[in-house]
């Protein structure tokens, strides 16, 4: 393995395998059932750790937290307190789970501390002041200059040397397993003489990861690429519907609208930074060079299999993409440097999210337009169905994981259902 290798851990706590939720990830989450209120939780195989009940249990006396810090409804005071701190948590829970440690393992709290996770509802991790949505892929941003601009010259002029980003609605992102309606909107194809309205006729999906900020700044401050990984708390997976006939019509001159702030889901389990150590690994090579600022001395990459499928109402799902986090050509560093070079301020909670990410071939393209080809050709489903763009009643699952000799630290999914448009 490489530098950030990590040392063989064994749990106590029975982990079912390919699980995304090992020893090596514990992810942070909000969770509820119908006996606990709203507070935060740590996956591990099918189970949830109530850090709550570790700390009235006196498993975190020796960090001096805050009194019911995991009592709230979002991970943004947990998170506000820094990553020295919630490492230290993380830490303390994944030594708590060691085989070897008998501490929790025979307490006769353990069972509180232990709650099933599949009778457990996620909430929305954060309480998300700020979104911001980047373009960060040069294969998918080629894909649409060639189908939507020029194909010998797809790309923009700006494209190569910053980050492309806007700012998006943060209200209507929603936690996985929300449905969606299908948006309205006006929309006008080349053969039509005048615009129209109604239900969009072309929503897609968009493969996206996104970054969650763990630090605030001041107004007029910025964040280097050295610096920027001590601002970002974790990861999450990021599906950013898409109404492709609204956004054509209303994009020019300023951008997206109404086409995308109807709705994006994120995974529930924020993934830290430092359980993805592991799976770091280089970028593409940028050229031509990228100004001083934008110049990285490590690698801000990972290496995170993806996965969409499909699945029609009441039918099986069907695997329509397969790609990867690494192919992205701006990395999370450069994203947030770029952000804030301005001095544009970030808080707690603020989410960033990547932008489609498409590889090379055909079947790992991020979003039914670039799959379809602008609706040229059918995209085949499992019992003989095709898809060009997203219909009512199908749902959209997501999924991601970065597995490594032996070592596996997944995502879960983000799922949403789409329903039909509201009168």
């Amino acid at each position: 393995m490489s530098e950030s290798a990590l040392p063989t851990l064994n749990t106590w706590v029975e982990i079912p395998k390919n699980s995304d939720f090992t020893i090596y990830n514990l992810p942070f989450g909000v969770f509820k059932n119908k006996k606990l209120s709203p507070r935060i939780g740590v996956a591990i195989g099918d189970k949830i750790v109530d850090l709550s009940v570790l700390d009235q249990e006196g498993f975190f006396s020796s960090l001096f937290l805050p009194e019911g810090i995991f009592m709230n409804d979002s991970l943004n005071e947990l998170i506000a307190l820094g990553k020295a701190q919630t490492k230290k948590i993380r830490e303390r829970v994944q030594n708590l789970l060691l085989e070897e440690n008998e501490e929790l393992k025979n307490h006769s709290a353990r069972g509180k501390v232990m709650v099933n996770r599949k009778e457990a509802e996620m909430l929305l991790p954060v309480k998300i002041g700020d979104y911001t949505d980047f373009y960060s892929s040069i294969e998918h941003a080629t894909n649409v200059g060639k189908m939507f601009r020029d194909p010998e010259n797809a790309l923009l002029p700006n494209w190569k040397h910053l980050p492309v980003g806007y700012h998006g609605r943060a209200s209507s992102i929603v936690v996985s397993g929300t449905p969606i309606h299908r948006p309205k909107g006006q929309f006008k194809d080349p053969d039509m003489e005048k615009p129209a309205f109604g239900p969009s006729r072309r929503l897609d999906f968009e493969l996206e990861m996104a970054f969650i900020t763990g630090k605030q700044t001041k107004l007029g401050d910025t964040v280097s690429t050295g610096e920027a990984e001590e601002y970002i708390f974790g990861m999450v997976l990021f599906n950013d519907w898409s109404a492709r006939d609204i956004q054509a019509w209303e994009y020019v001159p300023l951008g997206p609208f109404l086409g995308k702030n109807f709705g994006s889901s994120i995974s529930p389990w924020v993934v830290t930074l430092e359980a993805l150590e592991p799976f770091r690994v280089e970028g593409p090579i940028q050229e031509p060079e990228v100004l001083d600022y934008l110049k990285c001395e490590k690698s801000h990459s990972f290496d995170i299999n993806l996965e969409v499928f499909i699945q029609p109402e009441g039918k099986k799902a069907s695997k329509v993409c397969t790609s990867n986090f690494k192919h992205m050509y701006w990395n999370i560093a450069q994203q947030l440097a770029h952000h804030t070079v301005n001095g544009c301020n970030i808080n707690v909670g603020d989410m960033m999210a990547s932008g489609t990410i498409s590889g090379s071939t055909e079947n790992s393209y991020g979003s039914m337009l670039e799959l379809s080809w602008k609706g040229s050709k059918a995209v085949p489903l499992e019992d003989g169905e095709e898809r060009k763009f997203i219909e009512d009643g199908d749902t959209v699952i997501m999924k991601g994981f970065a597995e490594k000799d032996g070592i596996r630290v997944g995502f879960g999914e983000v799922a949403g259902q789409i329903l039909p448009a509201k009168n």
